[in-house]
């Protein structure tokens, strides 16, 4: 009688039988073609008067970085430019672009703000997601954050000036960061830097958006119970 012999692997033989092949994706980073056309592209935008002066006229190589940063988010290389900057040696995006490029991606309701008088005035975003209807709740920041982290004794900090709108400004950042992070791409704010670091930004242009009207919680409330 034949008998049929079977041979078991061991368990990481089995795990190294069944790990995916590694894929190459290429980018102007690794593909020559492909970097001497952003390159290409680069080189006129550095040559527009419509990019900001200080970070991108007559600099290709920085032109060159928005371009990929462009391609890998899926945004304009000119909106990139006019919100994304250097503050001490670190790129930063403007305020504004955390909300404009969730409100621009597709994949939400454009953003709510809903504040509320708690801890000296506080502030949290919101939107639906698309895909599957679900309403999504950023983190709340607060003025008394803002006093506690030490937000509002930096030089120049627009805390104290112009505090509704800080509120706003770091509503979308939270917002971004937990359900959209690959837009940000891990770039901090120039505010969220100043913060931290006191450093000053640079002047710069960017593009404006419409914020929806921000509302209080109580408005909130009587919105999801009908």
């Amino acid at each position: 009688m034949n008998e049929t012999e079977t041979t078991s692997l061991a368990p990481s033989e089995a795990r190294e039988s069944i790990e995916p092949v590694p894929t190459y994706s290429p980018s102007i980073w690794n593909d020559p073609a492909q970097l001497k056309t952003a390159y290409s592209a680069a080189k006129y935008l550095a040559s527009s008067d419509l990019v900001p002066e200080a970070t991108y006229r007559n600099k290709p190589e920085n032109c060159l970085i928005a371009v990929d940063i462009a391609n890998r988010t899926g945004i304009s290389p000119l909106m990139v430019m006019q919100n994304l900057f250097i503050v001490k040696g670190k790129p930063s995006w403007s305020s504004s672009f955390c909300a404009a490029a969730v409100n621009a991606s597709g994949r939400f309701t454009p953003l709510e703000f809903i504040t509320s008088a708690d801890n000296g005035g506080s502030c949290y975003a919101q939107a639906v997601r698309i895909r599957d209807g679900k309403r999504l709740k950023g983190a709340s920041v607060s003025m008394q954050m803002a006093h506690d982290e030490g937000w509002i004794a930096k030089n120049g900090s627009k805390w104290r000036t112009m505090p509704e709108l800080m509120l706003q400004y770091r509503a979308a950042a939270f917002f971004a960061r937990v359900y959209a992070p690959d837009i940000l791409l891990g770039i901090q704010t120039a505010e969220e830097i100043h913060d931290v670091s006191g450093a000053e930004e640079s002047h710069t242009t960017t593009v404006r958006f419409e914020m929806s009207a921000a509302r209080t919680d109580e408005e909130q409330k009587k919105e999801e119970q009908h």
